[in-house]
């Protein structure tokens, strides 16, 4: 019931994820990013502890194909049930799909990005959403993923309607420099399009407001100087 995609820009470093699924609020039980590590996805029967047990194992110095072996050694019986993407911080990438996996499933591996779903329309699904992502290297990482999400619906997407959506992206900090979620509604890929516009030309703001407040721009609000 997930589409999904998690991707490193070679030029900047930065690590991201984007996810959608007929269930709701899946980017809060389903996608995991962290600097310095890389970003992870836990999902089909979905435990979120595996996301950030992926990120932590990577830390460790395990490429990614080593460090989900690991992951689902540790998982045992229930491996069976997970769908794992993991892409590091040096872009290399591992998927993991369960043989309970429900439904159509797939994943497809390219430069720097991993991309899987299940409950598929069909097939090629996770393909079109990789030849999209490694289309697009100068593009910022955040609409890299956007992008590929969007090819991901137009080459068919979920076997159902699709209800929520989410994008996450990490650079140089410990939180999230992107962390968008639409987790519910009957469009939620456009509207995780709308959220980017909004967002975009204020993301670095929030940066600099935490770093050196000081410096920072205002707002933009009634009451704000």
């Amino acid at each position: 019931m997930t589409i999904s995609i998690a991707g490193r820009c070679a030029r900047t470093g930065m690590v991201g994820v984007a996810i959608a699924s007929s269930s709701p609020c899946v980017a809060a039980r389903c996608a995991f990013v962290r600097a310095g590590a890389g970003a992870a996805l836990s999902q089909n029967v979905t435990d979120p502890r595996l996301g950030p047990r992926a990120l932590d194992l990577v830390q460790t110095g395990l490429m990614a194909r080593l460090a989900l072996n690991r992951l689902v050694g540790e998982a045992g019986v229930h491996a069976a049930y997970r769908q794992l993407v993991l892409v590091d911080v040096q872009g290399r990438t591992a998927v993991h799909t369960g043989a309970k996996a429900l439904g159509t499933s797939a994943a497809a591996r390219g430069d720097d990005c991993a991309a899987a779903g299940n409950l598929l329309a069909n097939a090629d699904v996770p393909a079109a959403m990789v030849e999209t992502f490694v289309a697009e290297p100068d593009l910022h990482l955040a609409e890299r993923l956007l992008l590929s999400l969007e090819e991901g619906l137009v080459a068919g997407g979920e076997a159902g309607p699709l209800k929520s959506a989410g994008l996450l992206v990490a650079d140089k900090q410990p939180w999230p420099l992107v962390d968008l979620r639409v987790d519910w509604d009957d469009a939620p890929i456009a509207r995780l399009g709308d959220l980017w516009a909004i967002y975009k030309p204020q993301l670095n703001d929030y940066v600099t407001r935490a770093l050196d407040p000081a410096a920072a721009p205002s707002f933009g609000v009634p009451g704000d100087p």
